[in-house]
């Protein structure tokens, strides 16, 4: 499979999709790169799935913090969005439907994850791993220490997820994913008929936990 064609670069991984039973986007994180988080998907296991993997321009699906004002954010993530379509389309046309596809990240990534399933719903999972949701609108307010000094967001979403399996992980102290954001995006995703799990990590820090690669290689066993 090439990634010839695609506006997006993309990288492959694992079966592939024709004779997979499951496809899987993975979205890296800050500074890394598509060919860093393949190694997460070949790390389940599983030989029946085929994974793709987006590259951000400059390594970086945002400048900024996913926390800041939605005008700064929205054109980042519009383009973020038409990259997991790109993947998806690449799995799609080799003959996995989307209700076959989990979509996957960690920190940026994992916050493109969720804002993608949100959004657009259809896959076989979510999971946002040090993540959270980044929002449709700036909401009324003041800053929130709770948000590391950023204002709330709105989460105005009207996808139908019932019984899609969403699983979001966060540290307790993490310093980019304010835990606060993360309770937030579960509560949404509830909102939108998911069945969603909650991993908080005691203490500090950011980073892949045991408990999001289990539940990464469930969602991709359903």
């Amino acid at each position: 499979m090439s990634a010839a064609g695609h506006e997006t670069p993309l990288s492959f991984g694992g079966t592939s999709a024709g004779s997979a039973s499951m496809g899987l986007v993975l979205l890296h994180g800050r500074g890394a790169s598509a060919r860093d988080i393949l190694g997460l998907g070949d790390a389940l296991g599983l030989p029946d799935v085929a994974t793709v993997a987006p590259q951000a321009p400059g390594h970086s699906w945002w400048p900024t913090s996913f926390l800041a004002p939605t005008q700064v954010m929205e054109p980042h993530v519009e383009a973020g969005l038409a990259a997991i379509e790109t993947a998806i389309s690449a799995l799609e046309a080799d003959g996995l439907s989307r209700e076959r596809i989990v979509v996957a990240g960690f920190s940026q990534g994992g916050c493109l994850a969720l804002e993608y399933g949100a959004r657009r719903g259809g896959l076989a999972g979510i999971l946002g791993l040090s993540a959270g949701l980044v929002g449709t609108a700036d909401a009324p307010g003041t800053p929130d220490p709770a948000l590391y000094g950023h204002a709330a967001k709105a989460f105005d979403y009207a996808t139908d997820l019932s019984g899609i399996p969403v699983t979001i992980t966060v540290h307790a102290q993490d310093p980019h994913i304010p835990l606060k954001r993360a309770e937030d995006s579960a509560s949404v995703f509830r909102k939108l008929g998911a069945e969603v799990m909650l991993d908080v990590t005691p203490g500090p820090g950011h980073g892949l936990t045991q408990a999001g690669v289990t539940a990464l290689r469930a969602a991709l066993n359903r």
